[in-house]
């Protein structure tokens, strides 16, 4: 069974437009190969292997494009509460262990970004803040320990 990819519609544009992107780079990989074919000598043509490696990445990323998009499901933010935090929802928490506030928003993996605080739902402190509401506090079991977080909002 295939994995679901939940998304913003937001998402699901941007990768529809990587794809577009990587599937308008294929007629530039086959010429780089057939013009290296034509200098000769197969067993040792660097600019044949280099085209060949690239052209399986870029079919590597068309085909995980393909099914990332083809599994996506785009969630009605009409549909979104803040009664609990789930995907979608930026929550504001109180780190207990550092003792400093911090936002989320939590997204679909696609999404990602913890620079700009898009935290993806499957990481461990996602998944401790889903489904929990204002007040509540959650452990998070994180590769260097546990992190305690009190969830101070939650908002759209």
């Amino acid at each position: 069974m295939a994995e679901i990819h939940y998304m913003s519609q937001e998402g699901l544009d941007k990768l529809k437009k990587d794809l577009s992107e990587a599937l308008a780079q294929r007629p530039v990989i086959s010429a780089a190969i057939a013009e290296a074919r034509e200098k000769g000598d197969l067993s040792e043509n660097a600019e044949y292997e280099s085209a060949r490696e690239a052209q399986g990445l870029l079919e590597l990323k068309i085909a995980k494009l393909q099914n990332t998009i083809a599994n996506a499901k785009v969630i009605d933010e009409s549909q979104l509460g803040t009664d609990k935090v789930q995907i979608l929802t930026t929550v504001k928490v109180q780190n207990l262990n550092a003792g400093r506030e911090m936002v989320f928003t939590i997204v679909g993996e696609n999404e990602a970004d913890f620079s700009k605080g898009r935290l993806a739902a499957t990481t461990p402190i996602a998944k401790a803040l889903i489904g929990h509401s204002k007040g509540e506090t959650v452990e998070a079991k994180v590769p260097s320990g546990v992190m305690k977080f009190k969830i101070l909002d939650i908002s759209l």
